[in-house]
């Protein structure tokens, strides 16, 4: 028996998954498991770091071995071994979780520059079936971590499933508009969705797509009010113009600073400004973004003056 600790290096907002596979395993196995307590020895620990731009662990760690995983320390390192990939991960890490978590496909068919997946997971393919992520909790509602599900005819008959077994799902990442026919549109209103449908619109390229998916959902009953869209913050004006459309249209925009993977970078002052007004919607629902003001005796409409 060995003694296994587990360190989540981003937090504890959102649960790591691999972390709960791997604590799974080693309880299989009759290992103990717990998060580290930096004043005990171990004979094994993980670190799993998510985020290049999370500040790594500093604190001395008493470990005879320390495996460190994620994209945050490298793309190209995998989980030990498959057989933590299939096994039913330990939820009980998060007790205040009251999801199934897992992914249904894995990969993607772009190439997006600020996208990491291509390069980490390949091309789309089949990962789990909806029954293997829902496992022994066949009632939890499901946040699906897919990055392109709609791409996938595995993807789509998995969606057909979740919609007989009448699952409530997430797919948190967000669906590819410039998929959206007027079948999957149909297919897609039959699902329960725990709160909203997401989509993103990282740029001004991305507009037709988005609202022609928009309108097919429409025409079989989804409301914008419904619909969530990731916008990623590149150029100030084209960002500005790309929120405030999705804003009009009576949709729910979250702006995402961009981020090149680089530990070094440094986030411009107006992203964190234009996410903080578009991400807290009691600014976004009363004051325009040139209106907004986060420091005393400045103005956000001093960005655009050239």
């Amino acid at each position: 028996m060995m003694k296994i600790g587990l360190i989540d290096v981003d937090g504890h907002n959102f649960p790591n998954l691999a972390l709960m596979k791997i604590s799974a395993f080693h309880k299989v196995h009759g290992d103990v498991v717990e998060w580290v307590n930096y004043f005990e020895h171990y004979d094994k620990v993980y670190m799993s770091k998510v985020f290049t731009f999370s500040p790594d662990v500093l604190t001395c760690i008493q470990s005879d071995e320390i495996i460190k995983g994620g994209t945050g320390y490298s793309a190209t390192i995998k989980l030990p071994s498959l057989s933590y990939e299939k096994i039913q991960p330990d939820y009980s890490l998060y007790p205040n979780f009251k999801y199934a978590l897992g992914f249904l496909t894995r990969g993607c068919i772009r190439n997006c520059p600020w996208c990491i997946v291509p390069q980490k997971e390949g091309k789309i393919r089949p990962d789990n079936y909806i029954e293997e992520i829902t496992g022994f909790h066949p009632k939890r509602p499901i946040i699906l971590l897919d990055n392109n599900v709609l791409a996938s005819d595995f993807g789509l008959n998995e969606i057909e499933k979740i919609i007989k077994l009448g699952c409530r799902v997430d797919f948190n990442q967000g669906l590819d508009a410039r998929l959206v026919t007027d079948e999957i549109a149909k297919l897609l209103s039959k699902v329960k969705w725990i709160r909203y449908i997401r989509f993103a619109y990282d740029t001004k390229q991305q507009f037709r797509p988005l609202f022609h998916a928009i309108g097919l959902l429409n025409k079989y009953g989804i409301k914008n009010e419904n619909i969530f869209v990731y916008c990623l913050l590149n150029e100030l004006e084209d960002s500005y113009n790309r929120i405030n459309e999705v804003k009009r249209a009576g949709m729910n925009p979250y702006a995402q600073p961009y981020r090149d993977f680089t530990r070094n970078q440094i986030i411009p002052q107006w992203q964190i400004d234009m996410r903080d007004w578009c991400n807290r919607k009691v600014f976004l629902k009363t004051c325009d973004f040139k209106d907004y003001s986060p420091r005393k005796g400045f103005k956000c409409s001093e960005y655009f003056i050239k």
